[in-house]
């Protein structure tokens, strides 16, 4: 199917609004005054080629206010929602004059929700000339909640304090440039709306992943609309950093049945929205969020390359990381890696060279992807997360699989002929417990989220170093610094990209809650006063060494082909034997590299010991050339490695 442009488009004498429809018996677009308050007139719009509606309104200019409603049966035992009391926002809509708030009215048949919702502002928006991005394969990304990050920052002016122009101040960005970020990811800044059942809670969503207008920035987060975006993206990019958007493409906030008409479900529910075979009255909930786009529908197809483009072409974004991505794979028959729409985000002109990330995994049939997806997406690995996790938790026979995990994942990713990793490795995310809250707790503390501790992952690979939660006990808060730099540090030497949760690097909590989606309080923004410095410093100082050292930034897996060599701790390389002790916590791992800073070829050995007690350690020697440590700098006649760390250390 063909569809002409869609969207509002501004022209020299007015403007065009068009709009696709299926289903609909006629659309009309209204009008509103300049607050978005009052409906002052309603057009007729013509249905014409492939389904799209469309009217031209002479004299219209930038910064009008409008919406739409269309009439069509009320049928949902046939997926039909079509209800002209109910305006409905552009899903082309790029501003808004308001964000979205619950209203239960929102989804009650024949009850005007004019004055409840937001109004789509026509925007003409001033091009940009699209970046390379800057970072490599296997950089550092920085995930950042923009609110959670700038609330409680002492140098951001309180004005700007929670929105995304707060990313631009000097404070901010000397931050990402001390700890070496390469690329900035955003959690959603475009328009989201609360879960229905927050509100009677108290609660309110603050993670964005709950969204409606596509490409529409939420004023909240992203008050300048597009100019504040673009102008933060070019302030990142002259600090070097790259910027990568979270988007959501598998639902919209309109939720199942009993949720709300906002846009999408009043256009064509039965059309854009995934059913039950031969049931249209049964959505499809592969999300866990009450509804599923239809990703393989070509005006869904073709909304979501458009929002690509638009935030390419209009802010200069370098990539995008897509939530729950195999959704955007899927046909009725299950996910494909070569679907249409993975298809068309590959081919298009516009998004062939940015960066894109895919979370691959949602919770419908076959919904665990990773290691499936184009070779051109990289994807978050949780499998090497948990063996993170479950290495430094003491859990035996782990070692094996941690020495997979550094090398590349090559089980996932080094196959059809491939031999790079696109394995994004980390440890904690914004979604589950924060990196010191996993050495800090055994289990999840959920109850502020008002569901009686249910909700929320249930195993967390997670310690507690002897007490659960907050403690004064200085040997405890030693372990946990302890861990906490042992599983940054083996983040680090991991081959791929990495990935830290902004705070993560000076030691954030959230006092145990694993889904703290509902917490937009200070339960979740980053209290910079409480910053541990050491641990900053172990960041920047492990950033700057994979910069430094090509054997962290090299995107092909490890094969043990002259790139590295597994090593005892007498120095001697690991034998069968040695890789069967179900308590093996002391090893190295050998890599050849090349010293960036002297362009000569050296090698670097990274030490790890899980034991409680101090270790020995043996590195070959080679033409009688010295090893040194590399965070001292200084050589050393014995290598003694702490009890529950690892060191890294050099030969050239």
């Amino acid at each position: 199917m063909t569809m002409p442009m869609l969207g509002a488009t501004l022209g020299k004498t007015g403007a065009d609004f068009r709009l696709w429809s299926h289903h609909a018996d006629r659309v009309e677009l209204c009008l509103f005054d300049g607050r978005g308050e009052t409906e002052f007139d309603r057009l007729s719009m013509t249905r014409g080629e492939g389904d799209v509606h469309h009217v031209f309104v002479q004299g219209m200019k930038e910064g009008a206010r409008y919406g739409f409603r269309i009439h069509g049966p009320y049928d949902p035992a046939q997926g039909h929602w079509y209800d002209p009391s109910k305006l409905l926002v552009d899903p082309y809509a790029t501003e808004l004059d308001r964000p979205f708030i619950y209203d239960v009215r929102l989804g009650q048949f024949g009850i005007d929700t004019a004055a409840l919702m937001p109004k789509a502002i026509l925007k003409a928006h001033k091009p940009v000339r699209p970046m390379m991005p800057l970072g490599e394969r296997c950089g550092f990304i920085y995930e950042v909640n923009v609110k959670a990050f700038t609330m409680l920052h002492p140098d951001v002016p309180e004005a700007e304090r929670g929105t995304l122009k707060a990313l631009a101040n000097p404070s901010v960005l000397a931050h990402l440039r001390r700890i070496g970020v390469d690329m900035v990811e955003l959690m959603p800044i475009t328009a989201w709306i609360d879960e229905r059942h927050l509100p009677p809670l108290g609660l309110t969503n603050s993670w964005g992943y709950n969204p409606v207008a596509m490409m529409a920035l939420d004023p909240r987060i992203v008050p300048g609309g597009v100019g504040e975006l673009r102008e933060t993206v070019a302030a990142l990019h002259a600090e070097g950093i790259d910027v990568i958007l979270d988007l959501v493409f598998n639902h919209t906030g309109e939720s199942d049945v009993l949720g709300t008409t906002l846009s999408l479900r009043g256009i064509d529910n039965r059309s854009l929205f995934r059913h039950v075979a031969d049931d249209p009255g049964t959505l499809v909930n592969d999300t866990g969020c009450g509804n599923t786009l239809a990703c393989d529908h070509p005006f869904i197809r073709r909304l979501i390359v458009d929002t690509l483009r638009h935030f390419v072409l209009s802010a200069g974004v370098d990539g995008f990381r897509f939530d729950l991505a195999p959704i955007m794979g899927r046909h009725w028959d299950g996910f494909h890696q070569d679907a249409p729409t993975l298809r068309a985000i590959l081919e298009d002109e516009v998004l062939e060279d940015r960066v894109l990330i895919a979370e691959p995994w949602d919770i419908g049939l076959g919904g665990y992807q990773l290691g499936r997806f184009p070779p051109a997406f990289l994807e978050w690995n949780d499998r090497a997360r948990d063996t993170f996790r479950r290495h430094w938790r003491g859990d035996a026979w782990t070692t094996g699989d941690l020495a997979t995990a550094l090398a590349g994942s090559a089980d996932l990713f080094a196959h059809d002929g491939h031999g790079q990793t696109r394995s994004v490795n980390f440890i904690a995310a914004h979604d589950g417990f924060s990196l010191y809250d996993l050495v800090s707790y055994e289990h999840k503390h959920n109850e502020a989220n008002g569901e009686e501790n249910r909700d929320g992952h249930n195993e967390n690979h997670s310690w507690n170093n002897g007490v659960e939660g907050e403690t004064s006990d200085k040997a405890i808060l030693k372990k946990r610094r302890e861990d906490v730099e042992a599983l940054l540090s083996t983040l680090f030497a991991s081959r791929g990209a990495v990935m830290l949760t902004a705070g993560d690097e000076f030691g954030r909590t959230q006092r145990g809650n694993n889904n703290a989606y509902c917490q937009d309080n200070a339960l979740t923004w980053l209290d910079w006063s409480k910053a541990d410095a050491q641990l900053i410093e172990t960041t920047a100082r492990l950033a700057a060494m994979r910069q430094r050292f090509s054997c962290f930034m090299d995107a092909s897996v490890l094969t043990g082909e002259g790139d590295v060599t597994w090593l005892n701790t007498d120095g001697q390389p690991m034998a069968v034997g040695d890789w069967e002790k179900p308590d093996l916590g002391a090893f190295t791992m050998m890599l050849a590299s090349i010293d960036r800073e002297t362009g000569t070829e050296c090698r670097v050995a990274v030490l790890f010991n899980r034991s409680s007690e101090p270790r020995d350690f043996v590195l070959p020697t080679q033409d009688k050339r010295k090893w040194r440590r590399l965070e001292t700098g200084r050589n050393a006649a014995k290598i003694v490695v702490k009890s529950r760390s690892v060191d890294f250390w050099t030969q050239s």
